[in-house]
């Protein structure tokens, strides 16, 4: 397409489910408002256990707290703007503002991944190697290893940003998903994707892959570790420990392999179905993980019930001098 033919893109348009009719707009924004009200009371709670008790500073603790962290701002990236678009019909976004969103999609989705592999690694020192534990998965290490997971997070990102921010884009602004990603930007240049997209597959596959294959080594030495137990009780207690950690990974990992592949493998869906699941692995763990934490986790759970009776007490107690202040 010649020069004279691009016209100069200043925003986008998040349009969203393509095929959703206008009178479900409404019972959409709800639900994604729910959602995200539950995420943020969810991970908020689990910040507030943690800065109060500090039977929580443990090195497991600190990485689920980086997990929160990161799911609570992919949220904050991703759903007060789709929201915006069935609620008020305000789906304009500024043609720098979905750039950053871009970036930050990836970006937090990225650190996921590496923040699931150091879970990973925890469990793999604690059932494989316990004496030594203590002295490997210490706080500064685990420190250290989220910072650096946060770093090196940036690259590939930032990479994409750096290739499809410079692209021509044409008249056509509407973007066919519920956030700017890569592909739904990209996918309205006036050029040939092919240079830009195979590079950001590839550094893509490398983010998600290079930490899922560490996770499944981790599980499979894991594994091999249990079944050398004697006691089938102290298999199954030990492997326990390991359920709140694989039910995070499964829910984080699983979907999202099977979309990268489901189209090289012959299975394809519609537009809004394909973008409802893509919803559901994007925003499902960060939901249902602070569930998890306290349901399947000892400490979190003991620190949850001792803060909801202190709770309880206090407004039983102010209840008591309240009835007494009015009888007297």
């Amino acid at each position: 397409m010649s020069a004279g033919n691009i016209s100069f893109v200043k925003e986008f348009f998040i349009v969203g489910f393509p095929g959703l009719q206008k009178g479900y707009f409404d019972s959409v924004a709800a639900l994604m408002l729910f959602v995200f009200v539950c995420i943020l009371a969810g991970n908020g709670t689990f910040l507030i256990l943690f800065s109060l008790e500090k039977s929580l500073h443990k090195p497991m603790y600190y990485v689920i707290l980086n997990l929160v962290a990161s799911d609570i701002l992919f949220s904050t990236t991703t759903l007060p703007k789709i929201i915006a678009r069935y609620l008020f019909q305000d789906g304009g976004i500024s043609f720098m503002g979905c750039f950053i969103q871009m970036y930050f999609v990836h970006y937090f989705g990225t650190v996921n991944a590496f923040i699931l592999a150091i879970m990973a690694f925890d469990r793999y020192v604690a059932i494989c190697n316990p004496l030594r534990y203590p002295n490997i998965v210490t706080k500064w290490n685990i420190f250290y290893l989220c910072l650096i997971s946060w770093v090196i997070a940036n690259v590939t990102p930032l990479m994409m940003v750096i290739r499809a921010y410079p692209l021509p884009y044409c008249a056509e602004n509407t973007i066919i998903q519920c956030y700017c990603d890569h592909i739904s930007i990209t996918s309205l240049a006036c050029t040939n994707r092919a240079p830009y997209s195979i590079p950001a597959f590839v550094l893509a596959m490398v983010a998600l892959l290079t930490p899922l294959a560490f996770i499944v080594f981790s599980y499979c030495a894991i594994i091999l570790a249990v079944l050398r137990i004697s006691s089938t009780q102290a298999r199954l207690k030990t492997f326990s420990t390991c359920s709140p950690q694989l039910i995070i990974i499964a829910l984080y990992f699983l979907p999202r392999c099977f979309i990268y592949l489901s189209s090289n493998i012959g299975i394809y869906f519609s537009t809004d179905l394909r973008l409802a699941i893509i919803m559901m692995y994007s925003l499902f763990p960060p939901m249902f993980n602070p569930l998890i934490y306290c349901l399947r986790t000892k400490d979190v759970k003991e620190c949850l019930v001792k803060r909801l009776k202190i709770s309880t007490n206090v407004k039983f107690n102010l209840t008591k001098v309240d009835i007494s202040s009015v009888s007297s």
